[in-house]
């Protein structure tokens, strides 16, 4: 599972998702307000946050489907793997 710095930032771009529920690893993002103003911000916000760069093939919508498979990239680059979405 995650870390708590990624939880903290991710939970801040999604305004409908209640501050006391927890962050379940399928749901989908856009349901609990991330458009795509937000995965900009959330974006810079995580490369910022963990020192990262999300490379080219990672820059799509399904990247940022789920926090499951947004947390398998940003690993995956902080651990230098080669990641597919």
């Amino acid at each position: 599972m995650w870390n708590e710095q990624f939880d903290t930032v991710l939970r801040q771009y999604l305004p409908f998702l209640p501050a006391d529920e927890p962050l379940d690893p399928d749901i989908d993002l856009r349901d609990f307000g991330l458009d795509s103003l937000g995965i900009v911000d959330v974006l810079g916000a995580l490369e910022q946050a963990f020192q990262i760069r999300f490379t080219e093939d990672l820059l799509t919508a399904d990247t940022f489907r789920t926090p499951k498979v947004l947390w398998t990239a940003v690993a995956g680059l902080r651990d230098g793997d080669v990641v597919r979405s």
